[in-house]
């Protein structure tokens, strides 16, 4: 589904939204030091609770989940798809900033758009400017 040149159904939308659950269940039983199934089963959740699949709220969601969220979503939104061409790192961190402190945690919006914009992180094949 992932690699259809097309919109998804909203079937199939509902298929891909439970990857973040078919996902901690794979990781779930490996010794891990840090959370890694946690962290990865709630990169989709929001800061007011919208997300899912938990609809998790502020400080519910792990911070570690909270940087995953904000790199997903400018990764997802500046490289290209199948689907539609990649929509540039401007657009993706203007996008973050957009959501910063109402879905999205305003500290970690601010480090990642800082080190974007200092040169300190980068996306191969995508650039500033």
């Amino acid at each position: 589904m992932l690699n259809k040149p097309s919109r998804l159904s909203q079937e199939e939308f509902e298929l891909v939204k439970g990857h973040p659950e078919s996902s901690y269940a794979i990781l779930k039983d490996i010794p891990f030091t840090w959370p890694i199934a946690e962290i990865v089963r709630q990169h989709h959740e929001k800061l007011d609770g919208s997300g899912y699949p938990q609809g998790l709220k502020g400080d519910e969601i792990l911070p570690e989940a909270k940087v995953l969220t904000v790199a997903d979503i400018v990764e997802a939104m500046a490289a290209a798809r199948p689907y539609r061409r990649g929509l540039g790192l401007e657009i993706a961190l203007a996008e973050i900033e957009r959501q910063a402190g109402t879905l999205l945690d305003a500290e970690v919006v601010e480090i990642c758009t800082r080190l974007f914009r200092e040169g300190r992180l980068i996306i191969p094949g995508l650039q500033l400017g």
